[in-house]
């Protein structure tokens, strides 16, 4: 599938990637290649992401995230280092 990580400022991440966790406001959950579509508010937290099976981490500040067709586009309010 392919991942999108953007804030208002800058593109945090953009590529393949084998499947992405987020924190969603109701609780953490996990997308996967072929998921079907999806629109949800996440929280405060850790979006981990594996590329070729190597996690990676990034902390948001909130946001949105919207899964169609194998594209997951994930609008961070924010993220820390």
């Amino acid at each position: 599938m392919f991942l999108e990580i953007v804030t208002p400022e800058k593109k945090v991440f953009e590529g393949d990637a084998d499947s992405a966790t987020f924190p969603g406001a109701d609780g953490s959950f996990q997308i996967l290649n072929s998921h079907a579509p999806l629109i949800s508010l996440l929280k405060e937290g850790v979006v981990e992401y594996k590329v070729k099976g190597a996690a990676q981490q990034v902390i948001i500040t909130g946001g949105v995230v919207e899964v169609v067709n194998n594209k997951v586009i994930l609008l961070a309010d924010g993220v820390s280092a």
